[in-house]
């Protein structure tokens, strides 16, 4: 069942997104489109109240609730990007807005945008590392926890993946070929 709602609620996160900038570009109706975008979140409150309950009921804690909290984790921290990626998409091919701005390429100033992307991704990872957090002591000491244990310890390693590469664009800044 909580797989299911984590599809359902990744399928509705898409349909939102749509359904709201359509609404605010094609459709000339920004209030409601924006209303529409701001039900996003909705999706995450119904994801972690049902995840909770069904612990509460006596589900033995496994892989589908940490994939759960993970899922809740990276919409809190990637969701507004990816809004705001797909706004400025939008915008541009149905709005005449300006065309979206591309990420630097080279030096410094992309070591700073690996830096920012970096910072998306741990808090997404932070948030999902403290929901397994409040899921393990939330079921105590009587259940099996390993498994949210597994997880904390995977977001830890996204944590470090991300931070190696941006570290990455810091040491060995990308440099622009001689000639272009």
């Amino acid at each position: 069942m909580i797989v299911t709602l984590i599809v359902l609620c990744e399928v509705a996160f898409w349909v939102l997104l749509a359904a709201g900038l359509a609404l605010r570009y094609p459709a000339k109706m920004p209030r409601l489109g924006a209303a529409v975008l701001l039900c996003e979140p909705l999706l995450e409150v119904v994801l972690l109240v049902v995840t909770a309950i069904d612990l509460k009921n006596g589900a033995e804690p496994d892989w589908k609730h940490g994939l759960a909290a993970v899922y809740i984790g990276f919409t809190v921290g990637l969701g507004h990007s990816t809004i705001r990626w797909a706004d400025a998409r939008f915008a541009h091919r149905f709005a005449g807005g300006p065309p979206p701005v591309k990420p630097p390429r080279y030096g410094m100033a992309r070591a700073a945008h690996e830096w920012r992307v970096a910072a998306r991704w741990t808090v997404a990872a932070v948030v999902a590392v403290a929901l397994l957090q409040a899921a393990v002591w939330y079921v105590g000491g009587d259940g099996d926890v390993t498994s949210l244990q597994a997880w904390q310890q995977k977001m830890l390693f996204v944590i470090g993946i991300n931070v190696v590469i941006a570290g990455s664009y810091t040491v060995f800044p990308k440099r622009e070929r001689a000639g272009r």
